[in-house]
């Protein structure tokens, strides 16, 4: 038999593979010139850099989303804040009247926002006002250790609300325009009955930055006051009756802990804010009614 058309044996030490070429396919190297595997690495790079900015564009936006999430509850109290105070102005004015439903709500956030950038100015944390409708509105906030601060925090408000009644006031001396006369003679009386030193009052706050000795000072100066500018009697003993059981509270010892820790010139300094506030809502209140009932019936 001719030679010539029979295979060579096979290797049996060649596994799978003959001389020449390995038949298993899963071993084969292709051929790739130097200048196409510069351009092959070249393209890898360009790859692996798109997939990069790719990464990072996901992760900028993951970022993006956990800002959101981070700023939703700022959010949610900017909205809740907002919804609360259009709330009360809407059933404020089904009773009274759109006017007065904004006004009386406008008086109310400028006293609780006294309280609040008092707060924030002391370096406290502190939350935009709540409005609760019919009952009023609140502000929650950091106390300091300092029992002074903390009057002064408790003041802002009622000294911000006198401030937007006078304003009341002189726009109803200009326009001779009786609501004016009565928004003003509304926010002295809010914000006096905020000053009473009852907790959760203002003035319970307040109390506990007072001097004993200042109760009965204090009492007798408003009723010389009262007398001799004609201020109405009836408040001046309604408050004074309110205020008795933080007074004798005070005499008994029992005060803030934090007094202990304030000096003399802080005690009278406290006392003279708190004594000045009152005297002004008092006589607000006499002069407001005064002028404007009149012009009520007229």
């Amino acid at each position: 038999m001719d030679d010539q058309g029979k295979k060579p044996p096979k290797n049996p030490w060649a596994s799978g593979f003959s001389a020449e070429r390995p038949e298993n396919r899963a071993y084969d190297v292709d051929y790739v010139p130097p200048d196409a595997k510069k351009d092959r690495a070249k393209k890898a790079a360009e790859g692996i850099g798109a997939a990069g900015l790719g990464i990072g564009a996901i992760l900028l936006k993951f970022k993006s989303l956990l800002l959101v999430l981070f700023n939703f509850k700022a959010l949610f109290l900017i909205l809740k804040f907002g919804g609360s105070m259009f709330l009360s102005i809407w059933l404020y004015g089904l009773f009274w009247g759109w006017k007065f439903g904004l006004v009386f709500v406008l008086m109310i956030l400028a006293h609780e926002l006294g309280h609040y950038f008092t707060i924030r100015n002391y370096g406290l944390p502190a939350r935009l006002p709540m409005f609760i409708p019919f009952i009023g509105a609140y502000t929650v906030g950091g106390v300091p250790e300092n029992l002074e601060h903390d009057a002064y925090i408790a003041l802002a408000g009622p000294l911000t609300g006198l401030g937007v009644a006078v304003i009341c006031y002189v726009f109803a001396l200009e326009t001779h325009q009786p609501f004016w006369f009565m928004a003003a003679y509304v926010g002295a009386f809010l914000n006096l009955f905020n000053m009473i030193p009852v907790m959760p009052f203002d003035g319970g706050r307040i109390a506990g930055a007072l001097s004993p000795v200042l109760w009965v000072i204090g009492f007798v100066v408003f009723l010389g006051l009262a007398l001799t500018l004609h201020i109405s009697l009836f408040f001046l003993i309604l408050f004074a009756a309110l205020a008795l059981p933080s007074a004798i509270a005070g005499w008994r010892g029992h005060q803030d802990p934090r007094f202990a820790t304030m000096t003399a010139a802080g005690k009278i300094r406290v006392g003279t804010w708190y004594l000045a506030t009152l005297f002004a809502l008092f006589y607000l209140m006499t002069v407001t009614h005064a002028a404007g009932m009149p012009s009520t019936h007229a």
